[in-house]
């Protein structure tokens, strides 16, 4: 609960404060809660492992398998007012369920814990399997979870193992240090006990008491663990946070939180929660995710913790704490990292498929001021010739920060200047955020308080906290049926000014409130269902993504894939659109660490990311920006953003070298756009993210496995940025046995090995693995819509072989009509001298068509032995030519690389061409 409000003239003073610059709303650790502040965190911290608390010692019973299928116990101590009830229930091919509540037929308090909704896919309870009958033997019952993977329940004390089902080696393991804990619901306030917390000026009335859930987690067989964004680091691997040798003990925080400038090494949280984390070591890979929307923190406790309990080699054990929720955790094993993406997503959902324009390059700033700053800028790019699709409007483009309204005085004809950017093939997007401006003329907030649709207080008014338009409430996007109405506010008719070519950027929705505890909503504020805001936090943004995503596609009657980039991520949030790393400041450290947090959010299923390039705050320094234009071009989400303080720094306003320079980045990037795509289908099928940590393709490699600096983007490239000031040179790791070629000029390198290598300000280190072939479109133009009728080129990097394979994957770039078959899938296969191409589209889609005229005008194939001449194409028996030609036609380029001259095929036919 807040304090009363303060008066008007001084909540005025506090957001004018607020406004006023960069340098007030820099981070500041103690405005954050750390551990020792958090009573559940400190709680479950001071606990020993194998205890005997009361709390702790909980005994399985009362083992059956139900009706549909699923095992069920009772778990209890005389102590507990009530049981708690576990179910496990096993999903293809690998992976495990474990839920566990409070049985609530017994001392039933006034209120049940919350179970988060709208996250897990529809058919995840029906794909569930039918387990068999457990075999109990001395205290412990096994039951089979596949055919090479058992379920041990150990019953007294209770404990939980994924084992191997031929050597009886441990994968993942619940409980087995005894600090598994279940604060029970209290039916009433015991007498003197106190259950307010404060923090800073803010109080917590906490009204329904402690509610906390923590255990530990271990993963056998791990060298390293990963995932659990968004935190902020230089490292790939998560450290340890607590045992010996560990200075800074604070564990790793899941808490949305509007964090500004925050740190480029901290593992407090950031904008969004994912509470899923992977354990890897060779040949073994394995995944945790507890589906719970409370805040939590996470300790990865050092070897030794625990003293000499803790010596088994290749085994990491965590230790998960929430504020509130029950237990709905998953178990996922598999024989490869990806394996175990693929599980993860088998439950929450594949990533979207983008339209083709998201996947290029956008332009944004805080804030383009007004039409004329729009057209002078769209204008600059077709000047200096460089590419691009999107331009962006920040939160100045509306009336007085009031959503889905425009600024008439600086935006007086929004639709007209919407028509002039799409007239090149561009697009715009503009912001709507969560709070709306509690103003009785803004017909959102009339509708929105007559229908009682805002989240409440704890008193049960509408909820009033501070934002950019100042005094603001909040739609309860845990409502379905608020849900819908906000969706109904991006149709035309309802957002005047909009049009088909216009999208969404969701930011401020963790949600931030600028007078709130931590800058945050209230915990005890109370949604839908009586639900209080503790219990859901984390994942209100995504609620609110969802509402939005849904909008976009209710306005483009479900035939328009929709783009909507948000802040606040959860679970599930890879189903709704892109997300960015929010607030970095102009320093080399946020360039380096923002690999890291990019690829962490690719491993939990949040492919499409990428931090702002040249940061939000700051003015970098222009080799900086240079080089976060080289490194940004291979995010998934490649965006330039910045503060309206900072200096403009449009790509052309550095000099006539370093704009040369930002333009063939950008300009690598479209040229890139056929393999980004086909990439983006793979994810939007599989899970497996565009952008990828090393050892995700070299899982056996344990040089990789800590390596944060490097990144494949997919299958065939691998780059790694500079992250120095004037740095000289670079070692880089080329993982494997089979050759690297340089992407600029073809020069073989040799793999498993370091390289250490000259830096040039022209580029950053960046590879084609020797066997993979790499799809490409060499033609620049203003942006990616005038580039679809554009001829292909196929880069072929030969392995030892002489064999290489890849895939293309096309389809209309906008609609969902690939749903039905409309796409065309390519898989090109180099061997014995001879490119094939093979459909590999299945024919069972529905009966929709896709086709395109576009033909494949170059083929470049590094590691062929000189000497070629000329190449015949079947069907046909057509003779053409190969000679040498440059690897990229950027300006100078030698010619060094054999390449078939205008073979001129189909990409949507079959064929093949042989080196003569």
């Amino acid at each position: 609960m807040d304090p009363p409000p303060l008066p008007r003239v001084l909540r005025l003073a506090l957001l004018l404060l607020l406004l006023a610059s960069p340098a007030a709303l820099a981070w500041k650790k103690d405005e954050f809660r750390n551990c020792n502040q958090t009573p559940f965190c400190k709680r479950a911290r001071t606990r020993s492992p194998h205890s005997l608390d009361a709390p702790l010692s909980l005994v399985a019973g009362s083992l059956a398998v139900s009706s549909e299928g699923s095992l069920t116990a009772e778990l209890s101590h005389p102590s507990r007012p009530r049981p708690l009830i576990l179910r496990l229930s096993a999903l293809p091919p690998h992976a495990l369920r474990l839920q566990i509540d409070e049985d609530y037929s017994t001392n039933t308090p006034p209120n049940r814990r919350f179970h988060v909704p709208d996250v897990l896919l529809p058919h995840v309870d029906s794909r569930a399997l039918h387990l068999s009958k457990p075999k109990t033997v001395g205290g412990v019952s096994t039951v089979a979870l596949s055919s090479d993977l058992d379920v041990v329940v150990k019953h007294d004390p209770f404990e939980l193992t994924v084992r191997r089902a031929g050597s009886g080696d441990p994968v993942l393991s619940f409980n087995s240090h005894g600090l598994f804990d279940f604060e029970p619901l209290q039916v009433s306030k015991p007498e003197g006990e106190t259950w307010e917390e404060n923090f800073r000026s803010h109080t917590d009335t906490r009204p329904r008491g402690p509610q906390s859930i923590s255990f530990d987690v271990s993963f056998h067989g791990a060298d390293f663990v990963y995932g659990i964004p968004e935190h902020a680091s230089t490292s790939l691997a998560l450290h340890p946070t607590r045992g010996p040798g560990v200075e800074e003990s604070e564990p790793y925080r899941l808490f949305n939180l509007d964090v500004f400038e925050y740190l480029h090494e901290s593992p407090f949280g950031l904008y969004g929660s994912i509470p899923f984390m992977i354990g890897h070591g060779p040949g073994s890979s394995s995944g945790f995710f507890w589906l719970n929307a409370a805040e939590m923190q996470i300790d990865v406790l050092a070897l030794g913790w625990d003293g000499a309990t803790s010596t088994e080699n290749g085994r990491i054990d965590t230790l998960w704490m929430a504020e509130a929720g029950v237990v709905d955790a998953f178990f996922f094993v598999g024989s490869e990292p990806k394996d175990v993406i693929k599980q993860y997503i088998s439950v929450t959902g594949a990533p979207a498929m983008p339209q083709q324009f998201a996947v290029a390059y956008h332009q944004c700033r805080w804030n383009y001021r007004d039409e004329e700053d729009v057209a002078g800028v769209d204008a600059a790019f077709d000047e200096h010739d460089i590419p691009y699709d999107v331009l962006w409007l920040d939160i100045e483009h509306t009336d007085g920060k009031r959503y889905f309204t425009w600024d008439r005085s600086t935006f007086p004809n929004p639709e007209e200047m919407q028509r002039k950017i799409a007239d090149k093939g561009r697009k715009m997007v503009t912001i709507v955020d969560p709070h709306v401006k509690r103003d009785s003329g803004y017909h959102i907030h009339e509708e929105a308080t007559a229908k009682g649709y805002y989240v409440k207080d704890a008193r049960g008014n509408d909820y009033d906290g501070w934002c950019w338009p100042g005094s603001s409430s909040y739609p309860d996007m845990l409502n379905p049926e608020i849900r819908d109405w906000w969706a109904d506010k991006f149709s035309y008719q309802n957002y005047k000014g909009s049009t088909p070519t216009l999208y969404t950027w969701n930011d401020m929705n963790e949600p931030s409130v600028f007078n709130g505890p931590e800058v945050t909503m209230p915990r005890d504020a109370i949604h839908n269902g009586d639900v209080e805001h503790r219990e859901l936090h984390n994942a209100y943004g995504y609620y609110f993504h969802m509402a939005t995503a849904d909008g976009l596609l209710k306005r483009g009657e479900g035939k328009d894939r929709p783009f909507v980039l948000s802040r606040a991520i959860f679970a599930g949030s890879q189903r709704y659109g892109a997300i960015w790393t929010g607030d970095n400041s102009a320093d080399w450290d946020h360039l380096k660490s923002s690999i890291p947090m990019v690829l962490t959010l690719g491993l939990t299923g949040i492919t499409f990311s990428g931090a702002d390039i040249g940061a939000f705050f700051g003015n970098p320094e222009p080799d900086l920006l240079v080089r976060w234009y080289q490194v940004g071009a291979f995010y998934p989400f490649f965006r330039a953003h910045a503060h309206h303080d900072t200096k403009r720094r449009e790509p052309w306003l550095f000099g006539e070298r370093r704009t040369a320079l930002m333009r063939e980045a950008i300009r690598m990037r479209y040229s890139l756009l056929p393999y980004y795509y086909t990439l983006f289908h793979e994810a939007s099928t599989t899970g497996v993210p565009v952008m990828r940590p090393l050892w995700l393709e070299f899982p056996d490699d344990k040089e990789t496995y800590n390596n944060g600096e490097a990144f494949m983007v997919g299958p065939s490239i691998l780059a790694q940025g500079i992250y120095e000031e004037g740095q000289k040179s670079v070692s880089v790791y080329l993982p494997g046995k089979e050759l690297w070629y340089d992407l600029r000029n073809g020069s073989p390198y040799k793999g498993g090995v370091s390289h250490k290598l000259q830096v040039s300000e022209d580029s950053i280190p960046s590879f084609q693995r020797a066997g993979t072939i790499v799809p490409r479109k060499d033609r620049f133009r203003r942006s990616s819509t005038q580039m679809v009728n554009d001829p292909y080129t196929l880069v072929i990097a030969l392995n030892s072989s002489g064999s290489a394979e890849g895939e293309l994957y096309v389809d209309d770039g906008k609609s969902y009509d690939y749903q039905q078959g409309a796409f065309i899938h390519r898989r090109f296969v180099f061997a014995n001298n001879k490119l094939t191409s093979i459909n590999i589209a299945p024919d069972n889609l529905g009966k929709k068509l896709f086709s395109t005229e576009c033909v494949i005008e170059r083929i470049i194939v590094l590691g062929l032995s000189s000497g070629a001449k000329k190449a015949i194409v079947e069907p046909g028996n057509q003779e053409v030519e190969i000679d040498l030609g440059p690897i990229s036609l950027r300006s100078g380029s030698r010619s060094v690389a054999p390449t078939v001259r205008r073979p001129n095929v189909r990409v949507v036919d079959d064929w093949t061409i042989r080196i003569a």
